[in-house]
């Protein structure tokens, strides 16, 4: 496995439903996650997500391919050169 990453995940939930599903895969990923910070907008319906992870690109980059997968769910990731 490659070496550590630090990132930032920005997900925007516009499908409310999936909510259960982006925590799950959160979960999945735990222990890899440092801190989160969710923020619902109900003016819009939506929630979005601000995930921190230390974790290899790899792992990374498959988190966010998953969440992406969601209906209603897009997810951005940003990565450190640390």
């Amino acid at each position: 496995m490659s070496e550590s990453r630090l990132a930032v995940i920005s997900i925007i939930v516009e499908n409310r439903l999936q909510s259960a599903n982006v925590n799950a895969l959160l979960s999945e990923f735990g222990e890899y996650i440092i801190g989160r910070m969710g923020v619902p907008y109900n003016k819009k319906s939506v929630a979005v997500i601000s995930v921190v992870l230390d974790a290899p690109a790899e792992t990374i980059n498959k988190l966010t391919g998953k969440i992406g997968m969601l209906g209603g769910v897009s997810a951005k990731t940003l990565m450190s050169r640390i």
